[in-house]
């Protein structure tokens, strides 16, 4: 147990870190109300998870402590649903409704193909 925690720990720390630098950049270089940081990070991390269980029905060290470590730790940390969430209702107490709208139908959409691609590249 105590090395799963672990596992899960390393992961999520990587992937917390690795979502705030992404959030960060995005956000410097953008300035448009879409949310265009948790929007990339969210549909990666989909693209992510998606390739990782397809490579664990092939690859015994996924099977063991991999998931732990990067779909459950790593994926975890780096997308948030939490987010999105306060995105979406912020966005809409603005008065961006259709933008909020649009948020939440490209990312279930998009980060639902994407995980199923990263299944099938790795199958």
């Amino acid at each position: 147990m105590f090395r799963s925690l672990l596992l899960v720990g390393a992961g999520g720390a990587v992937g917390s870190m690795l979502r705030y630098a992404v959030s960060y950049a995005v956000g410097k270089y953008t300035q448009h109300p879409f949310p265009f940081g948790t929007f990339i990070i969210n549909i990666v991390g989909s693209l992510l998870i998606g390739l990782l269980f397809g490579l664990a029905a092939k690859n015994q060290w996924l099977q063991e402590g991999g998931m732990l470590l990067l779909a459950t730790g790593f994926c975890g940390g780096f997308t948030t649903f939490s987010a999105f969430a306060l995105e979406n209702v912020s966005l809409m107490q603005k008065g961006q409704s259709v933008t909020a709208i649009i948020y939440i139908g490209l990312s279930v959409i998009v980060g639902l193909l994407l995980c199923r691609l990263g299944m099938w590249l790795a199958g």
